[in-house]
């Protein structure tokens, strides 16, 4: 063609080959589209990796020791369900729910680091839990449902309630036949307690030469239905 350059015009195998590059990347990027909506790794048995700040589910917790009664640290309360206008659906994963546990299945045993003691020693005092039922079940085990008692006939000498300060709580999961016992002993002075004498030095002392006394305990609102004699030196 007289004053133009002719194109070069490009053979059918080279058109052929644009072709199949253009259709390989619109499979690619449609593929990509996809894996992201569809997520097949699903069904495959393969959890993604957890994002930051995601956190794993935590257990409920099992009575191992029941906290010392003169602690005054303060207890995570147990998660307290919400009521719900829906039926809530039943789900396989699901941690089944830990009845609270009723008091004919519990017994309550107060123990006495010894039968007797001398004029100089100090009762240490500790209870004994046992789950009597045939289920696990949930109980407040913590400082705030612990009682010791002490009394001389119908006298009687000492609470631990009457002075006890920041009682807290603790719910656990007893489980059946499981028998837990207190982590530290709780120490008497062998002084007469109330209220209004928490901070008096000049309390009346308990008498020796002796002289038989009782203890008797009570734990998340079940009390022991006998008590731990000793005697006083």
């Amino acid at each position: 063609m007289t004053g133009q350059e002719r194109r070069r015009k490009h053979s059918p195998a080279v058109y052929r080959r644009r072709r199949i590059v253009v259709l390989l990347a619109i499979i690619a990027i449609a593929g990509s589209v996809w894996l992201l909506i569809a997520q097949p790794w699903q069904s495959w048995g393969v959890e993604p990796e957890p994002t930051a700040g995601a956190t794993e589910p935590v257990a409920q917790s099992t009575a191992s020791e029941l906290p010392a009664a003169g602690s005054t640290a303060a207890a995570t309360p147990a998660a307290t369900a919400q009521p719900t206008s829906d039926v809530p659906t039943a789900s396989p994963d699901a941690t089944p729910v830990v009845t609270p546990c009723v008091e004919s299945a519990i017994t309550v045993i107060p123990a006495t680091d010894q039968s007797s003691y001398a004029a100089d020693e100090n009762p240490q005092f500790s209870i004994t839990l046992t789950n009597d039922g045939e289920t696990d079940c949930s109980l407040n085990v913590g400082t705030s449902t612990q009682k010791f008692e002490v009394s001389s006939g119908s006298d009687v000498w000492w609470r631990s309630t009457d002075c006890q300060s920041e009682p807290s709580d603790m719910v656990v999961m007893l489980a059946a036949g499981q028998t837990v016992s207190s982590a530290a002993p709780l120490e008497w002075d062998r002084t007469r307690s109330s209220v209004g004498t928490c901070d008096d030095d000049t309390r009346s002392r308990a008498a020796g030469g002796g002289a038989t006394y009782h203890l008797s305990v009570e734990i998340g609102g079940i009390p022991s239905f006998e008590t731990a004699s000793f005697q006083l030196y």
